[in-house]
């Protein structure tokens, strides 16, 4: 006799194991099966505004670089538009607004070249500072983790982001602000993620 809908078990919970790149980024996995990898090129040639690169590493509890991960990152073009077939007329030739990376399994580092993103119009009316949306996944998260990536040198509209003052402790928010650098002519930001620890990321529950 089937079982109740009410007595049925809860499905074990599973992280995503190493093989997470095999089908997400199968390339550098060693595994040649897409002529492009799906999920590289965020903005396209095309795309307007400052070519920037963002890196970092994401870091365990015990302050060691985890080197399995798998990131995802969302983000408006440089006029604030985020890639949509209803804005389509305001998008530049071939930008995506998404994009995925993962860590070097060496060294545990991580990086992507994008443009920056400009400020976004909230569901709600306010403004949002330029921000790029991630998604991390990696052996030992259960469950994707959201957050978000705001740039040190928009102080003036971080200071207007409704997210970032939805955070109680300014400390808590200082984990969201990627340090701005210059290397060869090329604006660089840095943006670690930690994921336990005093100084643990704000993720969110999305």
């Amino acid at each position: 006799m089937p079982q109740k809908l009410g007595y049925l078990k809860e499905t074990p919970s599973q992280t995503a194991g190493p093989y997470v790149h095999i089908g997400l980024a199968p390339g550098a996995a060693g595994f040649e099966i897409y002529d492009q990898e799906l999920g590289w090129d965020i903005a396209g040639p095309h795309a307007k505004g400052e070519r920037i690169r963002v890196e970092g590493v994401v870091i365990d509890g015990i302050g060691s670089p985890i080197k399995d991960v798998l990131l995802e990152a969302w983000q408006a073009n440089a006029a604030g538009v985020y890639s949509h077939p209803d804005r389509a007329d305001e998008l530049e030739e071939g930008f995506r607004g998404w994009g995925r990376v993962i860590t070097d399994f060496d060294t545990g580092d991580w990086g992507f070249d994008t443009v920056k993103p400009g400020p976004v119009m909230g569901r709600n009316g306010q403004m949002m500072a330029p921000h790029i949306n991630l998604w991390i996944v990696a052996r030992g998260i259960n469950v994707g983790l959201n957050t978000r990536l705001y740039f040190s040198d928009e102080a003036e509209t971080n200071a207007q982001d409704p997210i970032l003052n939805g955070i109680e402790w300014e400390r808590r928010r200082d984990t969201l602000i990627a340090a701005r650098a210059e290397r060869d002519g090329q604006a660089v930001y840095r943006f670690d993620i930690r994921l336990q620890g005093e100084a643990e990321t704000v993720f969110f529950d999305i």
